[in-house]
């Protein structure tokens, strides 16, 4: 059987966040669905519910998705990270941090559930 995740959405628009947790809630490989508005809250909530995985945005105010990942990933190594942004130019940034993956938000839903197949695909290797 296929362990189910829990996701953290980590991004300063209230209207992404919603967006992103409708979508998720629609999948039946997920688990939970938390969210954070900024790169603080995600470092607390990694810390406090230890997420498989977190969809973070790459730009927000104060601690962005850049600098969070890398403090999430020196911590807690575990969990997964898909940087999300706007722009595709911003991938090398996101993967330099340490996140497991990025996807650009202009793709199609299709494109990040692919993404979250193979890190269920690795949950069940391990």
């Amino acid at each position: 059987m296929t362990q189910k995740l829990r996701v953290l959405i980590v991004d300063n628009q209230v209207r992404a966040r919603t967006s992103l947790k409708a979508l998720l809630g629609a999948w039946h490989e997920i688990e939970e669905v938390r969210e954070a508005a900024n790169g603080i809250e995600a470092v607390q909530l990694a810390e406090e519910i230890q997420p498989d995985l977190i969809l973070m945005d790459g730009r927000m105010p104060g601690i962005n998705g850049f600098d969070a990942t890398r403090l999430i990933k020196a911590r807690w190594p575990r969990i997964r990270i898909i940087i999300l942004s706007m722009y595709p130019e911003f991938e090398v940034e996101a993967l330099s941090a340490g996140a497991d993956a990025f996807v650009s938000k202009s793709e199609l839903p299709d494109r990040l559930r692919e993404t979250l197949g193979t890190f269920l695909t690795d949950q069940d290797k391990s």
